[in-house]
């Protein structure tokens, strides 16, 4: 991972160095094992771990499992997965919040025996009424002023499943007047009876994620507890946690914007709801903005981490265009891809005047903006492949390809002119005869015409059957998040999001290699080929970039 630049982050980190505030760097980034990791968590890996690298730290990966209703171990092996592949080697370890649940009972005690935490009776919607407003200070519980002693035995007996779920809670007692909700006795445990993914049936109270992540910070050494802007209002509960339950060495929650991206949408849920109503494949259906659905469309790691980097650390809140992830990838994959011929709609061209049974190889280079990648040998024989677009009987002004009364160049091979077409009963072309000027195979014609128009072939005989996925925006709206109150987000999935193409026909080569390997295809794209499906290849991006067009503007 790049750890070079700065930001107001790493301005902070300097800050505290130079005063004696911190002497290690340690981050962690701490997700819920409940779905799957976005480009959104891309940010938040990136700023953790390029961090710790950047100051020579620590970066712990910590599943913050304190909820076990939606978690579970698929998304476990997931989450590691993706940090893993992103480049962000945990390399302080890996931690789970749950094997902390005895040390967060620990302290909870501690506050009850203080006198800073009580056992409250009010039900979920009666807390949230006595918290009052905005505007308005909260109502103190009637159970605030229990006993030390009545409150101990009343937690002691929510642990032992006394008590039904909801039946009660234990709440920090801080100040129901104070202007941040978040601070009006907050509730730090409640009961849930559910299999936990780790600890089983051990436990059915739970802590909390504000009063557990502090914790889990501060015993991991955590020094800089880099997060995103929503819980800017956390902070004084985070500070107010790790205070009172007494570490000598506190962590400090630093907060950043999240990263939103035009035609897509970062919350879980909403994701979630699309793989559960079927308008996706799955998590990692190459549309999503999942990690794993990334990986699977081609995209690169390097791409997601320098989209990230380009997009910029900063706490005010902004949208980015996708345009710009695009030309992240494609400008990566403009020096680095394979060029191949694919013809995603074949009519087939029968050459009258080329030998039957003949074959020769034209090398055509590998990529042509690297000269090391050398060359492959690409078979011309009688019959071919073109694109049907590539044919018109009836042609508009200034179209440069084959037709009646014209010529075409085959694209590193002979010039052909157009002769006859074949039609079925139906009408539609079958094939279309040609002649090619065998003179012209190492060059230009020798009387000096010109012809205007190239076109992709494919060797008939040699061509790889394929399907090719065309991929757009999942969205129809730039800004998914802004729809009107009222307005369900599933009405605006783009119905042209994914168009699939079958009978394709690629070079022979692409049925020999082997490997991790993104290749561009003849004015249809970057393509990658798809991980579950043999013989599918996936469009990562088109070839143009209007995004970088529009940036220079």
């Amino acid at each position: 991972m790049d750890e070079t630049g700065s930001n107001f982050i790493h301005e902070i980190i300097d800050d505290d160095l130079r005063e004696g505030r911190a002497e290690k760097i340690h981050t962690r980034f701490p997700p819920e094992p409940n779905g799957y990791l976005h480009i959104g968590s891309a940010k938040a890996i990136w700023i953790n771990s390029s961090t710790a690298k950047k100051y020579g730290g620590l970066f712990n990966l910590r599943y913050d499992d304190t909820n076990p209703v939606k978690e579970g171990d698929e998304f476990v092996r997931s989450i590691e997965e993706d940090l893993r592949w992103l480049g962000a080697e945990p390399t302080g370890g890996i931690f789970y919040g749950s094997d902390y649940f005895d040390k967060c009972y620990e302290y909870a005690v501690k506050l009850i025996r203080e006198g800073k935490a009580y056992v409250c009776d009010l039900t979920q919607d009666q807390v949230r009424e006595y918290r009052g407003t905005l505007t308005e200070p909260g109502k103190e519980s009637p159970y605030r002023n229990r006993t030390v002693e009545e409150n101990l035995s009343l937690f002691e007996k929510m642990k032992n499943g006394e008590f039904p779920d909801g039946a009660c809670t234990l709440r920090a007692k801080i100040d129901m007047a104070s202007p941040n909700i978040n601070m009006r006795d907050p509730v730090i445990y409640r009961i849930v009876r559910f299999h936990h993914h780790r600890q089983g049936d051990k436990w059915c109270i739970y802590p909390m994620y504000d009063f557990a992540h502090p914790i889990q910070d501060a015993l991991e050494g955590i020094s800089h507890s880099l997060c995103s802007i929503e819980f800017e209002n956390h902070r004084p509960l985070y500070d107010w946690v790790v205070d009172n339950v007494g570490f000598e060495k506190k962590p400090h929650q630093y907060e950043f914007a999240r990263l939103n991206v035009t035609y897509t949408v970062m919350s879980k849920r909403y994701l979630r709801e699309l793989v559960e109503t079927g308008r996706v494949d799955g998590w990692d259906d190459p549309r999503m903005p999942t990690i794993c659905a990334l990986r699977r469309r081609g995209y690169t790691p390097t791409a997601i981490n320098e989209f990230v980097k380009r997009a910029g650390v900063a706490k005010a809140y902004s949208v980015v265009d996708i345009g710009l992830l695009e030309h992240c990838i494609r400008e990566e994959l403009n020096a680095t891809a394979l060029r191949r011929i694919c013809v995603a709609d074949p009519v087939k061209v029968v050459v009258t005047n080329y030998p039957e049974g003949k074959a020769e190889h034209f090398d055509l280079p590998n990529n042509p903006t690297d000269e090391t990648a050398g060359t492959r040998a690409v078979p011309f024989t009688r019959e071919l492949y073109i694109e049907r677009e590539d044919f018109s009987e009836n042609p508009p002004g200034k179209f440069f390809r084959l037709k009646p009364g014209g010529e075409v160049r085959l694209m590193g091979a002979y010039l052909v002119a157009y002769e006859d077409v074949v039609k079925n009963e139906a009408g539609e072309i079958t094939e279309i005869h040609v002649k090619a000027d065998l003179e012209t195979r190492n060059g230009n014609p020798a009387d000096g015409r010109k012809v205007k128009g190239t076109i992709h072939w494919v060797s008939a005989p040699h061509a790889v059957d394929a399907t090719v996925r065309l991929y757009d925006k999942l969205f129809t709206v730039e800004n998914v998040a802004d729809l009107p109150e009222g307005e369900n987000y599933l009405d605006y999935v783009n119905p042209d999001s994914l168009k699939e193409l079958t009978g394709c026909k690629l070079e022979p080569c692409m049925g020999e290699e082997k490997g991790e390997q993104r290749y561009q295809f003849v004015r249809t794209g970057y393509f990658y080929p798809d991980s579950k499906s043999p013989g599918v290849y996936n469009r990562i991006v088109t070839l143009r970039d209007t995004w970088a067009k529009q940036s220079q503007k």
